[in-house]
């Protein structure tokens, strides 16, 4: 038996008036999913446990099978385990988002936060733009690191962990109420903005009619994490195929092997189809036992506050990912077991991460089962199958509940 998990970041949502009362994955065009979903068993899921932070990094630990009221130490240092950022024990690490911050107040205090990812700004330009920025704020004890996109990380020697807000859930506000405490951090953001408003990099961005990577925003904080070997856990052997370092670091922490995916960018315009052969072949002929796919463009659509994108994102896992995933494992011969889910909602209204229970399907290639007409958060409320252990739910997945 093969065991694979789709997992479509922030797709779970709310029904919209714009599309007369349905949901994003409601309203798409998802064949595959709808065919595995009349004999697959749907219902929802608490992947975020009650009272910790909706983040795609406590509900993709729970997916994985680690209970983050154990295992989460913080964001930051999971996405440091995938850069290979080194980190001793009293260090702290901090997500460094470039953003795209207004630019016609007069001090910083006043600007707005108009876009968390400053368009999906690619890892070139915002290689250069880190550098500006490591230069321009060097100080001891503090090391910036280049990740992925607008993804970046600071590691601060014998730090402390303090509360930061995410980007994210403050756009469109003033951010003055949500700077953060330490000094040393609030004068590099500040400084941040001074450095990177006119490079050069920015000015051909405004004049290409892209969003301005123009500050550095801090969040996430966290100290090492200790994970337990995936496979010694699950005795299955394990891979991860993703574009985000966050989850590139915890298949590091868990010891499972990350698959690199030409052109996979965490964006709308990933490589779907390459990660649907990426994880054929690892399933058919590289020996794993367990495949966990990745696609952050539901999620990122989803802060846009893009309807319609985020619609697209869906299509285009249902018909480049899930199907092609489907059809090669049957075609090689394989069994299989294939769970397909959000990791947490990412409403399109509130453009930010909920906390809410999200929708599984789970699908057994050797036993059809009595499901319904689609997939979709409509469909798996209906079932009341409700699990509330969301890092339990991978025991339901590898049959050993």
């Amino acid at each position: 038996m093969k065991y694979i998990v789709i997992l479509c970041d922030g797709m779970a949502d709310e029904p919209l008036e714009s599309l007369s009362g349905k949901t994003p994955l409601e309203a798409a065009k998802t064949l595959n999913m709808d065919r595995l979903a009349k004999n697959a068993e749907i219902g929802m899921v608490q992947t975020v446990p009650k009272g910790m932070s909706p983040g795609s990094d406590t509900a993709n630990l729970s997916v994985i099978g680690y209970d983050p009221k154990k295992y989460y130490s913080g964001r930051s240092p999971l996405e440091a385990l995938s850069i290979g950022a080194q980190m001793g024990d009293l260090d702290v690490s901090f997500r460094c988002n470039l953003v795209t911050l207004t630019e016609d107040e007069d001090c910083y205090e006043e600007r707005t936060i108009l876009d968390h990812s400053s368009g999906e700004i690619s890892t070139e330009d915002a290689a250069v733009l880190m550098e500006a920025l490591s230069k321009g704020l060097a100080k001891d004890g503090y090391h910036f690191y280049v990740g992925t996109s607008y993804r970046h990380l600071l590691i601060q020697n014998n730090g402390h962990v303090t509360e930061l807000t995410p980007p994210h859930d403050i756009l469109t506000k003033k951010i003055g109420g949500y700077l953060p405490e330490d000094e040393v951090l609030r004068e590099m953001m500040v400084k941040s903005y001074d450095i990177l408003k006119d490079h050069p990099i920015n000015i051909k961005r405004r004049e290409e009619g892209k969003n301005p990577a123009n500050s550095a925003w801090f969040w996430g904080a966290g100290t090492r994490p200790a994970l337990t070997s995936f496979e010694e856990k699950n005795k299955v052997k394990g891979a991860m195929i993703s574009a985000v370092d966050l989850l590139k670091g915890i298949a590091v922490g868990a010891e499972m092997d990350n698959i690199t995916v030409e052109g996979a960018n965490g964006g709308l315009h990933t490589n779907y189809g390459g990660k649907a052969e990426a994880a054929v072949k690892a399933l058919t002929e590289d020996g794993y036992d367990f495949v966990y796919v990745h696609i952050e463009a539901p999620d990122e659509m989803g802060h846009q506050g893009s309807t319609d994108d985020k619609i697209k994102a869906i299509e285009l896992i249902d018909d480049l990912v899930i199907g092609p995933v489907a059809e090669g494992l049957e075609q090689a011969g394989e069994d299989y077991r294939m769970l397909i889910l959000p990791d947490h909602p990412t409403p399109v209204r509130v453009r930010t991460h909920t906390g809410d229970p999200v929708p599984y399907m789970l699908y057994d290639s050797t036993n059809a089962v009595k499901g319904q007409d689609e997939y979709s958060e409509r469909t798996a409320q209906k079932t009341g199958i409700f699990r509330e252990k969301g890092d339990r739910l991978i025991d339901h997945l590898l049959e050993r509940e």
